[in-house]
């Protein structure tokens, strides 16, 4: 999925060969047989070519790593738990980019007071600080 989000346009095999050969040897066949899996799951929708396919990611890897999150989270017996832990495992610079994340989701009309709790605020006094 890397190289197929690598180049965010549809890919034939050849392309992804030629690309992972760069790094490591790899057959034609192993290539072809992961691209077809992936289109079997539904994480590729291809189209024929000639005698060839290109493939094309159905979702961002953005929305990909989300939907493992989710999945992840709501498996969990303690969802609340979880994502403590999940917060603490957390950098700052992640913490930071969850706290601009909560903010584009809540939208203009919340304010920011500067306090340092809260769910905006993951590692803060209400988890033990965690930093």
């Amino acid at each position: 999925m890397t190289r197929v989000w690598k180049w965010n346009r549809p890919v034939t095999v050849r392309e992804v060969l030629e690309d992972l050969q760069r790094e490591r040897s790899i057959a034609y066949t192993t290539v072809m047989t992961v691209l077809d899996n992936l289109h079997q799951k539904g994480w590729v929708r291809r189209e024929a070519e000639g005698r060839a396919y290109r493939y094309e990611a159905v979702s961002t890897r953005a929305a990909y790593a989300a939907a493992l999150m989710n999945d992840a989270w709501s498996q969990s017996d303690n969802p609340a738990a979880a994502l403590v832990a999940f917060f603490g495992m957390m950098s700052d610079e992640q913490r930071q980019a969850l706290r601009d994340a909560v903010r584009m989701v809540q939208g203009p009309e919340t304010t920011d007071t500067g306090a340092d709790t809260g769910p905006e605020n993951p590692g803060s006094a209400q988890d033990g600080g965690g930093r």
